[in-house]
């Protein structure tokens, strides 16, 4: 996952301004007690760092990739690819 993604997909989900405080203020257990942004500076794949912001925040799985009909509009199809 590109660091592009990683913002669209918290913009989509949290909205632009609450997705920003989310990742520079909200500590994650299963990133070592850091907040998302510390664990991104610090190297982590934005996409391990996505997923348990997700988990964290009790996003529902189905929308872990984003919301459907925006997958749809991203892959031209079902959404399948982005796995």
């Amino acid at each position: 996952m590109r660091m592009s993604e990683f913002w669209t997909l918290a913009d989509e989900e949290f909205g632009r301004l609450h997705s920003r405080t989310l990742v520079r203020d909200h500590v994650v257990t299963a990133l070592g007690d850091r907040t998302a942004e510390q664990a991104l500076d610090a190297g982590t794949d934005p996409r391990e760092v996505w997923f348990a912001l997700c988990e964290d925040l009790e996003v529902p799985r189905e929308r872990w990739w984003g919301r459907q009909e925006t997958r749809r509009g991203r892959t031209g199809s079902s959404g399948r690819g982005r796995r």
